[in-house]
């Protein structure tokens, strides 16, 4: 049997992260607006459908190196108001062509950045109002968001937590000085406690921490600090992510050099020491990069088989589809994807044209729905039973992680081993047909370790 440190070298290579099939740099068949309300219409045909939401600010004060997401950067906060109006042009341009919509039950709605708690309190309130005093909301949403500790406000939380939300993600990365000061994130311990304390004294039921691994400068010491300090402050969920390191595509990501990044065997320590701290700490590892208490929904979600997973990443509800609304924002019809304009200017021109903003898209094929529902189904249950056509073919493509015990089969089920839990997205490729058919020709994938 391979040790650890030769399963590593082993397997780190590019993988996706699966918030979708397939993966954005095979989406190829983009939708006419016609075709994407259509998918949107047959979606909504069913009184019983349901919605989830995703609202994308992208605005920060500050640039955080290590960052890949969609944001703008900016400490002039008078984009926010008309940032607001555009987003709510976008929602009533939707409301116009799909009167149905918003009598859809909406079951998920998710404040993602960028930094939702950029807007002041009194923006907040103008964007949420309108769109939830129009919708059909469940008697037990999910209401989330995304914050940054150093620029989040109690009054802030106050005032979404009186709209319903009860779930935070804090963006805390890791604790150490030195580690912050090269990713440009000073964020005391101190602030972190005090946002968790002050979400959870107003009903924040489930606190999430973001922590990464393989950032510069970390070490096994550093590591073990982050994560006893986290520990202390016993967040309901943590995603540990590995860092995800795309120069090619974040510039910003050049503000430090490669020599400084953990790789390999060591990066994956730095996971390992994390993932040994946190089992023993009473967290269940829960698919790709999280964990999560027994007394959490996710859990729950995931002891039950509920677990879905999105471009919002794992969420302890299934809705029929998901809808993006702002700069960068993705909706899925499930047989349809569909995202908006990257560049915030003209993401704002386009929707104060017509209302409508399309950068890409992707209408799936029959073989791509196969496709979707078994890594789905892997990434959030472990296990998937691989249909005829394919089986011989996904078979011999896994051997060498079945040789590994990093999966096994139970007949045609396809079942990841606590040992292959780390390396689930190298499993997930066996069933990606696409990446299988053709690598890409330039990277775009992060290393899966």
């Amino acid at each position: 049997m391979n040790s650890k440190s030769d399963l590593i070298r082993k397997y780190d290579v590019p993988a996706p992260r699966y918030t979708s099939y397939p993966t954005v740099p095979y989406w190829e068949d983009n939708p006419t607006r016609e075709e994407w309300i259509g998918s949107l219409r047959r979606r909504l045909v069913p009184d019983d459908s349901s919605v989830a939401l995703y609202l994308h600010i992208p605005f920060c004060e500050t640039l955080c190196s290590f960052c890949g997401c969609n944001t703008s950067i900016t400490k002039n906060h008078t984009v926010e108001d008309p940032y607001v109006e555009t987003v709510l042009q976008e929602f009533r341009k939707y409301r116009e062509e799909l009167p149905e919509l918003t009598k859809r039950e909406l079951r998920e709605l998710h404040l993602g950045g960028g930094s939702p708690t950029y807007l002041s309190e009194s923006n907040l309130e103008s964007l949420l109002k309108p769109i939830l005093d129009s919708w059909n909301v469940s008697d037990s949403p999910e209401f989330s968001l995304e914050v940054d500790p150093r620029r989040t406000r109690i009054s802030q939380l106050e005032v979404l937590a009186n709209y319903g939300f009860t779930r935070i993600s804090l963006g805390v990365q890791d604790f150490d000085p030195e580690v912050q000061r090269l990713v440009n994130r000073i964020q005391p311990y101190e602030l972190t406690e005090t946002i968790t304390q002050g979400a959870r004294k107003l009903g924040y039921h489930s606190v999430n921490f973001d922590l990464i691994y393989g950032l510069p400068k970390q070490t096994k010491e550093s590591m073990r600090q982050t994560i006893q300090k986290t520990l202390e402050l016993r967040p309901d969920r943590i995603a540990f992510y590995s860092y995800a390191h795309v120069p090619w595509i974040k510039a910003a990501q050049r503000l430090f050099t490669e020599d400084d990044l953990p790789k390999g065997e060591e990066k994956r320590e730095l996971y390992e020491i994390g993932r040994e701290l946190f089992l023993s700490a009473g967290y269940k590892e829960i698919g790709m990069d999280h964990f999560a208490l027994e007394s959490d929904s996710l859990y729950a979600a995931y002891r039950n088989g509920n677990l879905h997973r999105n471009f919002m990443g794992y969420t302890t509800k299934s809705t029929d589809l998901l809808l993006g609304l702002g700069v960068s924002a993705i909706s899925d019809s499930w047989d349809c994807f569909y995202q908006n304009e990257k560049i915030l200017k003209k993401y704002q021109r386009k929707i104060s044209e017509n209302g409508q903003a399309i950068l890409r898209g992707h209408k799936l094929n029959s073989e791509d729905l196969v496709q979707r529902e078994l890594i789905l189904k892997l990434s959030t249950l472990g296990k998937v039973e691989v249909p005829d056509p394919i089986f011989e073919e996904v078979r011999l493509y896994l051997a060498s992680m079945e040789d590994d015990n990093l999966i096994e089969w139970k007949g045609k089920t396809l079942v990841l081993t606590d040992l292959g839990k780390p390396f689930l997205r190298n499993a997930c490729t066996g069933l990606d047909m696409r990446l299988r058919r053709k690598s890409p020709e330039t990277k775009v994938f992060s290393q899966s370790i």
